[in-house]
Parts: structure tokens; C-alpha cells; sequence
């Protein structure tokens, strides 16, 4: 027997709840259901789900309040599905630990495609991650190799731990401050455009054309994502 994985759905809009369960129990998903946060924690603990989709607007408790007490108390993925669009909020809740934001409202196949891409994370995951694909870049996290087309690229070592960050975590969206802590970890400030000037030289040396980028997205505000998707599937970031 087929084992489904299990998604935790917590949001207090009953219309918002029965969207989603439809959606993925058509796609073949175990889904368990809350409508505030103290039936999040208790579903959380019961149920043990592999992905997790948590509204932000919850009526006993703010859902970032419990975007820490997730990740310390579960090996939950955590997508936030939330009507708050503003730039703070989202890089609060991935820099509390959120693995990919998602803001209402929202259509169901960009939803799916979402939960996929944190499946296929958790099994690379814990399958310990070695090589990781997009488009015609291969990244080869244990002998630190780029290849394009076949043909390895030179990146400097900044250059070669940004696009690692990237690359341990495919799809989702990694915040300037995570990715500078870890390239520029002995820095007292981190300045973005440091950043910025990074990226942009990598676009140059990765992608066929660095005014339309496909490899390296743009998360405007917030931070950057190496793509992710499905096999025969085409997307276009923001530069």
C-alpha cells in the first residue's frame, strides 16, 4: 500500500480550509486540518506531517509566532499561506525559518507545485543532497564543481557560496541575511549590494541570457531561489 504524504492545513477561513483539502486530496495527499493555533500545535504533535501550510492571521496567536515553535518542535516543511503581502512580513517568517511563502490569494496548481518542490527538498534532504540540476547547470556540492552545458564554469569562492546556498535548498526562496551570514559570516554589517554585485556575475557566467534569468530568481526585497521545476517545465525570474 502507497504510503500518501501527509499535509497539515491550518487556517481559520473554513472556505480557504475546504480549497486547499480538495486540492490536494485530489492530488493524492493525506490532509489534516486547524482552524487556529493551539489545533495547529496539537495536529502538529499527533500527526507529524511532512509539509505544513500555515496562515499567518490566526485568531488565538500571530502565525509567526509559531513559524520557531514549528520548526524546533517537528521536521515539518513550512510553506506560509498568507494575505500579508507586505516585504517585512515574508522576510520574517523565512528568516524565523519558513521554507517558501506563498501569498493569498493564490491559484491551486501554483499551490501543488509549491508543496512538490518542498517534497522533493525533504527527500534530497534526507537523502543527503550531492548534486543538484537547473537547467543545463549541474552543482556538485561535494567535490564543489559548476558545470554548464558539460563544461565546468570558474567561480570565485564568494561566488561558489552563494550559489551552494542556493543550490542545498532548490526552490526555495533563501533571504539576503541567511545567504550573507554564510558567505560573509566574520562581517560586523551586511550589505546587500555586495550581494547584488554577486549575483549579478553569476548571472553572466550561468545563464544564457542574464537579462532574463532562469537559473537564479529574484525574490524583489527579499532574497534570491535557484530554479526548481518540474521535468519539461520552463520559468522566467524577475532579473
Amino acid at each position: 500500500m502507497k504510503l500518501r504524504h501527509k499535509v497539515l492545513v491550518v487556517d481559520d477561513e473554513p472556505h480557504i480550509r475546504k480549497l486547499i483539502h480538495t486540492a490536494l486530496t485530489r492530488a493524492d495527499y493525506a490532509v489534516i486540518e486547524a482552524a487556529n493555533a493551539r489545533q495547529a500545535l496539537e495536529r502538529l504533535k499527533e500527526a507529524r506531517p511532512d509539509i505544513s501550510l500555515l496562515d499567518l492571521g490566526l485568531p488565538d496567536r500571530d502565525g509567526l509566532e509559531l513559524v520557531p515553535i514549528f520548526k524546533q518542535q517537528s521536521d515539518t516543511t513550512l510553506i506560509i499561506v498568507s494575505a500579508r503581502e507586505a516585504t517585512d512580513d515574508k522576510v520574517a517568517a523565512l528568516d524565523l525559518g519558513a521554507d517558501d511563502y506563498l501569498t493569498k490569494p493564490f491559484d491551486t496548481e501554483e499551490l501543488l507545485a509549491r508543496v512538490r518542490v518542498a517534497l522533493r527538498n525533504r527527500m534530497a534532504r534526507d537523502g543527503g543532497i550531492s548534486m543538484v540540476r537547473a537547467g543545463d547547470v549541474e552543482i556538485d556540492l561535494v567535490a564543489h564543481i559548476v558545470r554548464k552545458g558539460g563544461r565546468e564554469v570558474h567561480l570565485t569562492p564568494k561566488e561558489y557560496g552563494v550559489l551552494a546556498q542556493l543550490a542545498k535548498f532548490p526552490g526555495r526562496v533563501i533571504t539576503h541575511q541567511q545567504i550573507m551570514a554564510h558567505v560573509w559570516p566574520a562581517e560586523q554589517e551586511h550589505h546587500v549590494e555586495y550581494l547584488r554585485v554577486l549575483v549579478r556575475t553569476l548571472r553572466q557566467k550561468l545563464e544564457d541570457d542574464p537579462q532574463r534569468p532562469r537559473i537564479i530568481g529574484n525574490e524583489l526585497g527579499i532574497g534570491y531561489r535557484l530554479r526548481f521545476t518540474e521535468e519539461g517545465e520552463t520559468e522566467e525570474f524577475a532579473p
